[in-house]
Protein backbone atom coordinates (compact mmCIF):
# COMPACT_ATOMS: atom_id res chain seq x y z
CA UNK A 1 0.00 0.00 0.00
CA UNK A 2 1.13 3.54 -0.30
CA UNK A 3 3.01 4.87 2.54
CA UNK A 4 1.41 8.37 3.86
CA UNK A 5 3.20 11.40 3.06
CA UNK A 6 5.20 12.80 6.04
CA UNK A 7 5.48 16.83 5.93
CA UNK A 8 7.89 17.32 8.86
CA UNK A 9 10.94 17.58 7.48
CA UNK A 10 8.72 20.81 4.67
CA UNK A 11 11.20 23.89 5.92
CA UNK A 12 10.13 27.26 5.05
CA UNK A 13 7.18 30.33 6.25
CA UNK A 14 4.68 28.22 8.22
CA UNK A 15 1.87 28.16 5.98
CA UNK A 16 -1.98 28.32 8.00
CA UNK A 17 -3.80 24.91 7.85
CA UNK A 18 -5.98 24.24 5.15
CA UNK A 19 -8.76 25.50 7.59
CA UNK A 20 -7.25 28.75 8.30
CA UNK A 21 -7.37 29.82 4.75
CA UNK A 22 -10.23 32.63 4.46
CA UNK A 23 -13.60 31.21 3.66
CA UNK A 24 -13.04 30.84 -0.37
CA UNK A 25 -17.09 31.35 -1.01
CA UNK A 26 -16.87 34.84 0.98
CA UNK A 27 -14.01 35.85 -1.47
CA UNK A 28 -15.70 34.81 -4.56
CA UNK A 29 -19.24 36.37 -3.72
CA UNK A 30 -16.46 39.75 -2.94
CA UNK A 31 -15.08 39.76 -5.63
CA UNK A 32 -17.31 38.40 -8.39
CA UNK A 33 -20.65 38.85 -7.32
CA UNK A 34 -22.40 37.74 -10.91
CA UNK A 35 -20.45 34.38 -10.98
CA UNK A 36 -21.16 33.36 -6.95
CA UNK A 37 -25.30 34.51 -7.70
CA UNK A 38 -25.14 31.42 -10.17
CA UNK A 39 -23.47 29.33 -8.24
CA UNK A 40 -25.67 30.22 -5.45
CA UNK A 41 -28.95 30.04 -7.77
CA UNK A 42 -28.08 26.62 -8.66
CA UNK A 43 -27.58 25.38 -5.41
CA UNK A 44 -30.98 26.49 -4.55
CA UNK A 45 -32.61 24.87 -7.04
CA UNK A 46 -30.80 21.72 -6.59
CA UNK A 47 -31.92 22.13 -2.75
CA UNK A 48 -35.43 22.91 -3.26
CA UNK A 49 -36.48 20.41 -6.38
CA UNK A 50 -36.29 16.70 -7.09
CA UNK A 51 -33.72 15.64 -8.59
CA UNK A 52 -34.80 12.23 -10.90
CA UNK A 53 -31.92 12.63 -13.73
CA UNK A 54 -30.81 9.14 -13.88
CA UNK A 55 -27.25 10.44 -14.38
CA UNK A 56 -27.13 13.17 -11.48
CA UNK A 57 -26.41 12.92 -7.95
CA UNK A 58 -25.06 14.79 -4.47
CA UNK A 59 -20.88 14.07 -4.08
CA UNK A 60 -20.16 12.96 -0.93
CA UNK A 61 -18.81 15.54 0.57
CA UNK A 62 -15.60 14.50 1.67
CA UNK A 63 -15.52 14.67 -2.46
CA UNK A 64 -16.16 17.60 -3.09
CA UNK A 65 -13.69 19.11 -0.43
CA UNK A 66 -11.04 17.32 -2.14
CA UNK A 67 -11.99 18.31 -5.92
CA UNK A 68 -11.45 21.86 -4.50
CA UNK A 69 -8.46 21.45 -3.10
CA UNK A 70 -5.30 23.04 -4.39
CA UNK A 71 -4.26 19.77 -6.28
CA UNK A 72 -5.74 21.57 -8.86
CA UNK A 73 -2.98 24.21 -9.04
CA UNK A 74 -0.18 21.21 -10.36
CA UNK A 75 0.70 19.95 -13.54
CA UNK A 76 1.85 16.49 -13.78
CA UNK A 77 1.61 14.86 -17.72
CA UNK A 78 2.21 11.30 -17.61
CA UNK A 79 1.69 9.10 -14.73
CA UNK A 80 3.50 8.19 -11.19
CA UNK A 81 7.09 7.90 -11.29
CA UNK A 82 6.91 8.95 -14.81
CA UNK A 83 5.88 12.45 -15.25
CA UNK A 84 7.65 15.16 -17.42
CA UNK A 85 7.19 17.74 -14.54
CA UNK A 86 8.94 18.47 -11.56
CA UNK A 87 7.63 18.49 -8.23
CA UNK A 88 5.05 15.84 -8.23
CA UNK A 89 5.90 13.70 -5.42
CA UNK A 90 2.56 14.26 -3.42
CA UNK A 91 0.10 14.26 -6.69
CA UNK A 92 1.80 10.93 -7.20
CA UNK A 93 0.61 9.49 -3.91
CA UNK A 94 -2.94 10.53 -4.89
CA UNK A 95 -3.09 9.18 -8.03
CA UNK A 96 -1.39 5.56 -6.51
CA UNK A 97 -4.17 5.45 -3.68
CA UNK A 98 -6.96 6.48 -6.52
CA UNK A 99 -5.53 3.59 -8.50
CA UNK A 100 -5.17 1.21 -5.73
CA UNK A 101 -8.77 2.01 -4.78
CA UNK A 102 -10.08 1.37 -8.05
CA UNK A 103 -8.35 -2.40 -8.83
CA UNK A 104 -9.65 -3.25 -4.81
CA UNK A 105 -13.25 -1.62 -5.67
CA UNK A 106 -13.71 -3.52 -8.92
CA UNK A 107 -11.53 -6.36 -8.46
CA UNK A 108 -9.47 -5.43 -12.05
CA UNK A 109 -6.24 -6.14 -13.38
CA UNK A 110 -5.24 -2.63 -14.45
CA UNK A 111 -6.72 1.01 -13.61
CA UNK A 112 -6.30 4.26 -15.54
CA UNK A 113 -7.60 6.93 -13.29
CA UNK A 114 -6.85 9.77 -15.46
CA UNK A 115 -9.93 10.13 -18.20
CA UNK A 116 -11.85 13.72 -17.71
CA UNK A 117 -15.12 11.79 -18.96
CA UNK A 118 -16.84 8.66 -19.51
CA UNK A 119 -17.01 9.93 -23.26
CA UNK A 120 -12.73 10.57 -22.78
CA UNK A 121 -12.36 6.57 -21.99
CA UNK A 122 -14.31 5.15 -24.18
CA UNK A 123 -12.05 7.33 -26.85
CA UNK A 124 -9.11 6.01 -25.46
CA UNK A 125 -10.14 2.70 -25.51
CA UNK A 126 -11.20 3.02 -29.08
CA UNK A 127 -7.92 4.50 -29.75
CA UNK A 128 -5.61 1.49 -28.15
CA UNK A 129 -7.46 -1.32 -29.50
CA UNK A 130 -8.92 -0.21 -32.63
CA UNK A 131 -8.11 0.95 -35.96
CA UNK A 132 -9.45 3.66 -38.22
CA UNK A 133 -12.36 1.69 -39.73
CA UNK A 134 -12.73 -1.27 -37.76
CA UNK A 135 -16.16 -2.87 -36.80
CA UNK A 136 -17.88 -2.20 -33.52
CA UNK A 137 -21.01 -3.56 -32.52
CA UNK A 138 -22.90 -1.52 -30.18
CA UNK A 139 -26.35 -0.72 -28.82
CA UNK A 140 -28.73 1.51 -30.82
CA UNK A 141 -28.74 5.62 -29.83
CA UNK A 142 -32.38 5.46 -29.90
CA UNK A 143 -32.72 2.18 -27.75
CA UNK A 144 -30.46 3.29 -24.74
CA UNK A 145 -26.97 3.37 -25.86
CA UNK A 146 -24.90 6.36 -26.22
CA UNK A 147 -23.30 9.58 -28.16
CA UNK A 148 -19.82 7.90 -27.73
CA UNK A 149 -21.49 4.73 -28.66
CA UNK A 150 -21.35 5.34 -32.19
CA UNK A 151 -23.18 8.19 -33.31
CA UNK A 152 -23.06 9.58 -36.28
CA UNK A 153 -22.21 13.11 -35.11
CA UNK A 154 -19.56 12.17 -32.64
CA UNK A 155 -16.58 11.04 -32.92
CA UNK A 156 -16.44 7.30 -32.76
CA UNK A 157 -18.97 7.60 -35.39
CA UNK A 158 -16.60 9.15 -37.71
CA UNK A 159 -13.77 7.11 -37.10
CA UNK A 160 -14.89 3.87 -36.73
CA UNK A 161 -17.55 1.35 -38.36
CA UNK A 162 -20.52 1.42 -35.71
CA UNK A 163 -22.95 -1.49 -36.41
CA UNK A 164 -25.95 -1.04 -33.98
CA UNK A 165 -28.49 -3.76 -32.84
CA UNK A 166 -31.30 -2.67 -31.02
CA UNK A 167 -33.72 -4.33 -28.39
CA UNK A 168 -36.63 -6.90 -29.31
CA UNK A 169 -39.81 -4.99 -29.80
CA UNK A 170 -42.13 -7.53 -27.32
CA UNK A 171 -39.73 -7.54 -24.39
CA UNK A 172 -37.89 -3.93 -24.88
CA UNK A 173 -34.97 -5.35 -23.88
CA UNK A 174 -31.52 -7.47 -25.67
CA UNK A 175 -32.15 -9.44 -28.40
CA UNK A 176 -29.34 -11.53 -27.87
CA UNK A 177 -29.86 -14.06 -30.77
CA UNK A 178 -30.01 -11.02 -32.81
CA UNK A 179 -26.56 -9.61 -31.35
CA UNK A 180 -25.18 -13.02 -31.35
CA UNK A 181 -26.57 -13.16 -35.14
CA UNK A 182 -25.01 -10.02 -36.08
CA UNK A 183 -21.36 -9.94 -34.62
CA UNK A 184 -21.34 -13.56 -36.24
CA UNK A 185 -22.32 -12.05 -40.01
CA UNK A 186 -20.57 -8.29 -39.24
CA UNK A 187 -16.88 -9.87 -37.16
CA UNK A 188 -16.36 -7.05 -35.36
CA UNK A 189 -13.17 -6.05 -33.68
CA UNK A 190 -15.07 -4.83 -30.60
CA UNK A 191 -18.68 -6.14 -29.08
CA UNK A 192 -19.81 -2.79 -27.09
CA UNK A 193 -22.54 -3.43 -24.07
CA UNK A 194 -23.41 -0.70 -22.11
CA UNK A 195 -25.90 2.27 -22.03
CA UNK A 196 -27.54 5.32 -21.01
CA UNK A 197 -31.28 4.63 -20.99
CA UNK A 198 -31.56 0.73 -20.24
CA UNK A 199 -33.75 -0.30 -17.19
CA UNK A 200 -32.54 -4.25 -17.23
CA UNK A 201 -29.32 -6.25 -16.20
CA UNK A 202 -26.84 -7.70 -18.90
CA UNK A 203 -26.08 -11.02 -19.09
CA UNK A 204 -22.29 -10.61 -19.30
CA UNK A 205 -21.43 -14.93 -19.58
CA UNK A 206 -23.84 -14.85 -22.62
CA UNK A 207 -21.91 -12.07 -24.56
CA UNK A 208 -18.20 -13.20 -23.24
CA UNK A 209 -19.58 -16.41 -25.54
CA UNK A 210 -20.80 -14.43 -28.15
CA UNK A 211 -17.36 -12.34 -28.17
CA UNK A 212 -15.52 -15.57 -28.07
CA UNK A 213 -17.39 -17.02 -31.23
CA UNK A 214 -17.13 -13.71 -33.47
CA UNK A 215 -13.11 -13.85 -32.47
CA UNK A 216 -13.62 -9.92 -30.78
CA UNK A 217 -12.98 -7.97 -28.14
CA UNK A 218 -15.59 -7.45 -25.20
CA UNK A 219 -16.24 -3.88 -23.87
CA UNK A 220 -18.38 -2.69 -20.66
CA UNK A 221 -19.08 0.94 -20.62
CA UNK A 222 -21.17 0.35 -16.88
CA UNK A 223 -21.34 4.68 -16.21
CA UNK A 224 -24.82 4.17 -14.92
CA UNK A 225 -24.44 1.51 -12.84
CA UNK A 226 -20.88 1.46 -11.39
CA UNK A 227 -21.86 2.22 -7.95
CA UNK A 228 -24.36 -0.51 -8.02
CA UNK A 229 -22.07 -3.04 -9.47
CA UNK A 230 -19.16 -1.54 -6.57
CA UNK A 231 -22.17 -2.72 -3.75
CA UNK A 232 -22.26 -6.31 -5.47
CA UNK A 233 -25.92 -5.28 -6.62
CA UNK A 234 -25.15 -5.89 -10.12
CA UNK A 235 -23.86 -8.48 -12.38
CA UNK A 236 -20.35 -7.51 -13.00
CA UNK A 237 -18.87 -6.88 -16.22
CA UNK A 238 -15.16 -7.03 -14.84
CA UNK A 239 -14.45 -10.90 -15.08
CA UNK A 240 -15.97 -11.31 -18.72
CA UNK A 241 -14.86 -7.91 -20.53
CA UNK A 242 -11.19 -7.01 -21.76
CA UNK A 243 -12.05 -3.59 -20.84
CA UNK A 244 -14.76 -2.00 -18.89
CA UNK A 245 -15.27 1.91 -18.61
CA UNK A 246 -17.02 3.88 -16.29
CA UNK A 247 -17.54 7.92 -15.44
CA UNK A 248 -16.98 8.04 -11.35
CA UNK A 249 -20.15 10.24 -10.75
CA UNK A 250 -23.87 8.85 -11.26
CA UNK A 251 -24.79 5.95 -9.07
CA UNK A 252 -20.73 6.29 -7.99
CA UNK A 253 -21.21 9.35 -6.16
CA UNK A 254 -17.86 10.25 -7.04
CA UNK A 255 -16.46 13.39 -8.92
CA UNK A 256 -17.12 14.22 -12.73
CA UNK A 257 -14.84 11.83 -14.24
CA UNK A 258 -13.52 9.18 -16.08
CA UNK A 259 -12.01 5.47 -15.56
CA UNK A 260 -10.85 2.89 -17.45
CA UNK A 261 -10.56 -0.84 -15.90
CA UNK A 262 -8.74 -3.44 -18.22
CA UNK A 263 -6.95 -7.05 -18.25
CA UNK A 264 -3.36 -6.74 -18.07
CA UNK A 265 -2.73 -7.41 -21.71
CA UNK A 266 -4.20 -3.95 -22.55
CA UNK A 267 -2.60 -2.14 -20.06
CA UNK A 268 -0.18 0.17 -21.85
CA UNK A 269 -1.92 0.50 -25.00
CA UNK A 270 -4.79 1.67 -22.70
CA UNK A 271 -2.24 3.80 -20.65
CA UNK A 272 -0.75 5.62 -23.95
CA UNK A 273 -3.93 6.27 -25.85
CA UNK A 274 -5.26 8.53 -22.50
CA UNK A 275 -1.42 10.13 -22.44
CA UNK A 276 -0.42 11.33 -24.63
CA UNK A 277 -2.94 10.00 -26.83
CA UNK A 278 -5.95 12.40 -26.28
CA UNK A 279 -5.14 14.04 -23.03
CA UNK A 280 -2.93 16.28 -21.41
CA UNK A 281 -2.40 17.14 -17.93
CA UNK A 282 -4.68 14.40 -16.09
CA UNK A 283 -6.44 17.10 -13.55
CA UNK A 284 -4.80 16.00 -9.97
CA UNK A 285 -7.73 17.56 -7.91
CA UNK A 286 -10.47 15.38 -9.81
CA UNK A 287 -8.22 12.07 -9.97
CA UNK A 288 -7.89 12.85 -5.74
CA UNK A 289 -11.80 13.53 -4.97
CA UNK A 290 -11.74 9.81 -7.24
CA UNK A 291 -9.60 8.03 -4.56
CA UNK A 292 -11.98 9.67 -1.92
CA UNK A 293 -15.21 8.47 -3.68
CA UNK A 294 -13.58 4.38 -4.76
CA UNK A 295 -12.92 4.70 -0.91
CA UNK A 296 -16.50 5.67 0.59
CA UNK A 297 -18.02 3.02 -1.98
CA UNK A 298 -15.89 0.27 -0.37
CA UNK A 299 -17.95 1.00 3.52
CA UNK A 300 -20.82 -1.02 4.56
CA UNK A 301 -23.11 2.03 4.12
CA UNK A 302 -22.59 2.76 0.98
CA UNK A 303 -23.97 -1.04 0.12
CA UNK A 304 -26.89 -0.13 2.02
CA UNK A 305 -27.45 2.78 0.02
CA UNK A 306 -27.26 1.20 -3.71
CA UNK A 307 -30.46 -1.11 -2.11
CA UNK A 308 -32.34 1.74 -1.83
CA UNK A 309 -31.67 3.18 -4.75
CA UNK A 310 -33.16 -0.13 -6.38
CA UNK A 311 -35.95 -0.06 -3.98
CA UNK A 312 -36.93 3.45 -4.37
CA UNK A 313 -36.74 2.59 -8.92
CA UNK A 314 -39.02 -0.41 -8.17
CA UNK A 315 -41.69 2.28 -5.70
CA UNK A 316 -41.50 4.58 -8.39
CA UNK A 317 -42.23 2.67 -11.09
CA UNK A 318 -44.98 0.56 -9.41
CA UNK A 319 -46.50 4.40 -8.02
CA UNK A 320 -46.52 5.32 -12.24
CA UNK A 321 -47.43 2.15 -13.50
CA UNK A 322 -50.30 2.11 -10.74
CA UNK A 323 -51.81 5.53 -12.51
CA UNK A 324 -51.49 4.61 -15.78
CA UNK A 325 -48.10 5.32 -17.29
CA UNK A 326 -46.26 2.70 -18.66
CA UNK A 327 -42.87 2.02 -17.75
CA UNK A 328 -40.35 0.09 -20.86
CA UNK A 329 -39.78 -2.74 -20.78
CA UNK A 330 -42.07 -3.24 -18.07
CA UNK A 331 -40.06 -1.94 -15.52
CA UNK A 332 -36.19 -1.60 -14.19
CA UNK A 333 -33.69 -3.74 -12.49
CA UNK A 334 -31.50 -0.86 -11.90
CA UNK A 335 -31.76 2.90 -10.88
CA UNK A 336 -33.48 4.21 -13.55
CA UNK A 337 -36.88 3.79 -15.51
CA UNK A 338 -38.28 4.96 -19.07
CA UNK A 339 -41.56 5.92 -19.06
CA UNK A 340 -43.97 5.85 -22.18
CA UNK A 341 -46.28 8.49 -22.79
CA UNK A 342 -48.04 6.87 -25.74
CA UNK A 343 -50.83 5.46 -23.44
CA UNK A 344 -52.47 8.93 -22.78
CA UNK A 345 -53.28 8.76 -26.24
CA UNK A 346 -52.59 12.52 -26.74
CA UNK A 347 -50.16 13.43 -29.48
CA UNK A 348 -49.55 16.62 -27.14
CA UNK A 349 -48.63 15.42 -24.62
CA UNK A 350 -44.40 14.37 -25.58
CA UNK A 351 -41.48 14.03 -23.47
CA UNK A 352 -40.55 17.79 -23.71
CA UNK A 353 -43.74 19.93 -23.01
CA UNK A 354 -43.65 16.87 -19.86
CA UNK A 355 -40.27 17.38 -18.77
CA UNK A 356 -41.20 21.72 -18.77
CA UNK A 357 -43.76 20.91 -16.57
CA UNK A 358 -42.34 18.80 -14.50
CA UNK A 359 -39.54 21.42 -14.48
CA UNK A 360 -41.88 24.08 -13.34
CA UNK A 361 -43.43 21.78 -10.37
CA UNK A 362 -39.24 21.45 -9.32
CA UNK A 363 -39.02 17.85 -10.09
CA UNK A 364 -36.81 17.62 -12.72
CA UNK A 365 -36.07 15.07 -15.48
CA UNK A 366 -35.34 14.65 -19.10
CA UNK A 367 -37.23 14.15 -21.97
CA UNK A 368 -35.99 10.75 -23.42
CA UNK A 369 -36.65 8.70 -26.74
CA UNK A 370 -38.50 5.05 -26.17
CA UNK A 371 -37.52 2.20 -28.10
CA UNK A 372 -38.97 2.40 -31.70
CA UNK A 373 -39.75 5.96 -31.21
CA UNK A 374 -41.77 7.54 -34.00
CA UNK A 375 -41.06 11.49 -32.24
CA UNK A 376 -37.42 13.19 -33.08
CA UNK A 377 -34.70 13.47 -30.15
CA UNK A 378 -35.61 16.76 -29.33
CA UNK A 379 -38.94 15.68 -28.24
CA UNK A 380 -39.05 12.17 -27.53
CA UNK A 381 -42.72 9.84 -26.75
CA UNK A 382 -41.03 9.64 -23.20
CA UNK A 383 -39.06 10.45 -20.20
CA UNK A 384 -36.29 9.06 -18.43
CA UNK A 385 -36.14 9.30 -13.97
CA UNK A 386 -33.37 7.63 -11.98
CA UNK A 387 -33.44 7.56 -7.82
CA UNK A 388 -29.39 7.76 -6.81
CA UNK A 389 -30.01 11.78 -6.12
CA UNK A 390 -33.49 11.76 -4.99
CA UNK A 391 -32.01 8.60 -2.32
CA UNK A 392 -28.60 10.52 -1.43
CA UNK A 393 -30.94 13.02 0.32
CA UNK A 394 -32.47 10.16 2.42
CA UNK A 395 -35.78 9.56 0.69
CA UNK A 396 -37.74 5.85 0.71
CA UNK A 397 -40.10 4.38 -1.27
CA UNK A 398 -43.17 6.31 0.51
CA UNK A 399 -41.19 9.17 -0.35
CA UNK A 400 -41.06 8.09 -4.10
CA UNK A 401 -44.80 6.54 -4.08
CA UNK A 402 -45.49 10.57 -3.59
CA UNK A 403 -43.00 11.67 -6.34
CA UNK A 404 -44.69 8.66 -8.82
CA UNK A 405 -47.99 10.46 -7.94
CA UNK A 406 -47.11 14.03 -8.81
CA UNK A 407 -45.58 13.02 -12.02
CA UNK A 408 -48.27 10.90 -12.80
CA UNK A 409 -51.07 13.87 -12.51
CA UNK A 410 -48.49 16.39 -14.44
CA UNK A 411 -48.09 13.73 -17.16
CA UNK A 412 -51.84 13.47 -17.65
CA UNK A 413 -52.33 17.18 -17.85
CA UNK A 414 -49.07 19.16 -18.56
CA UNK A 415 -50.63 22.31 -19.19
CA UNK A 416 -52.35 22.70 -16.20
CA UNK A 417 -50.20 25.87 -14.09
CA UNK A 418 -52.33 25.69 -11.05
CA UNK A 419 -51.96 21.79 -10.58
CA UNK A 420 -47.91 22.92 -11.45
CA UNK A 421 -48.01 25.37 -8.37
CA UNK A 422 -49.73 23.20 -6.15
CA UNK A 423 -47.17 20.13 -6.72
CA UNK A 424 -44.36 22.84 -6.22
CA UNK A 425 -45.07 23.73 -2.91
CA UNK A 426 -45.68 20.54 -1.79
CA UNK A 427 -42.22 19.53 -3.43
CA UNK A 428 -40.50 22.31 -1.36
CA UNK A 429 -42.42 21.46 1.90
CA UNK A 430 -41.39 17.86 1.37
CA UNK A 431 -37.49 18.28 0.62
CA UNK A 432 -37.14 21.09 3.95
CA UNK A 433 -37.06 17.05 5.47
CA UNK A 434 -34.69 16.06 3.26
CA UNK A 435 -31.64 18.34 2.98
CA UNK A 436 -28.69 17.56 0.44
CA UNK A 437 -25.19 17.38 1.74
CA UNK A 438 -23.76 19.72 3.28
Amino acid sequence: MTQPVSTSKVTGPTIPAWTEQPDPRQLLSERDPEIYAAIESERQRQTNGIELIASENYVFPEVLAAAGSVLTNKYAEGYPGRRYYGGCQYVDVAEKIAIERALALFGAEHANVQPHSGAQANAAVYMALLAPGDTVLAMKLDHGGHLSHGFHLNSSGHYYNFVHYGLDPETEQLDYDLIRQTALEQRPRLLLVGASAYPRHFDFPLLRAIADEAGCLLMMDMAHVAGLVAAKLHPDPVPYCDVVTTTTHKTLRGPRGGLILCRKEHARAIDRAVFPGIQGGPLMHVIAAKAVGFKLAQQAAFRRYQQQILDNAQALSDSLQRQGLRSVSGGTDNHLLLVDLNPLNNEAITGKVVETALDNASIHCNKNMIPFDKRKAMVTSGIRLGTPAATTRGMKQGEFERIGGWIASIAHDPKDSALQESVRDEVLEMVQAFPPPA
